[in-house]
């Protein structure tokens, strides 16, 4: 999908949230979402599989999501299913992420790391990010299990890698 439709997409799901009141929820909900759908083969192969009834795939979303996301978040996830474009969830959610931020006087920073960060550590992290970029962080979290150790950070195009594989790689190199 080109970066103007994804923009659209996540436009509309930002107006939508606005308009509900509940940006921060649906931005965290679509978010998680993306990440699994990115994840689970199990789950991504039948809602995206263009054999199975438009509806049949609806309904999967649905059923997934009952009880465990706001109404719109599960109305978005199904209207990108009809629409053929759930698979393109995770880069809406992250350009969804980025308006809202901008909208916030933020930017969005990924950080990767092998278990979940505590509050306490994430407003550490968002208070040195804060001091290196000079502008807020919203920080979003994804455990990611091939990180040994540390954490990685991806703010736009920049990365901060400070996982324990890259300093011991860093380390074999210097001698």
């Amino acid at each position: 999908m080109s970066d103007a439709q994804i923009s659209a997409y996540a436009d509309a799901a930002y107006g939508i949230a606005a308009a509900e009141g509940n940006i921060g929820e649906v931005e965290d909900e679509l978010f998680r979402l993306g990440r699994v759908l990115q994840t689970n083969d199990e789950l991504r192969g039948p809602l995206t599989d263009a054999h199975l009834p438009v509806e049949r795939r609806a309904q999967i979303v649905e059923d997934l999501l009952d009880g465990k996301a706001t109404r719109t978040t599960v109305s978005f996830a199904s209207m990108l299913v009809s629409a053929g474009r759930i698979g393109d969830l995770a880069a809406i959610a992250e350009a969804m992420a980025q308006r809202s931020a901008a909208s916030r006087g933020e930017t969005v920073a990924e950080v990767r790391s092998a278990v979940p960060l505590t509050d306490a550590q994430l407003a550490e992290l968002a208070r040195a990010l804060k001091a290196r970029t000079n502008i807020d962080v919203t920080i979003r979290n994804v455990v990611d299990p091939t990180v040994m150790g540390g954490v990685v950070t991806q703010i736009g195009d920049s990365v901060l890698d400070g996982s324990v594989r890259t300093r011991l790689n860093q380390l074999r190199e210097a001698f």
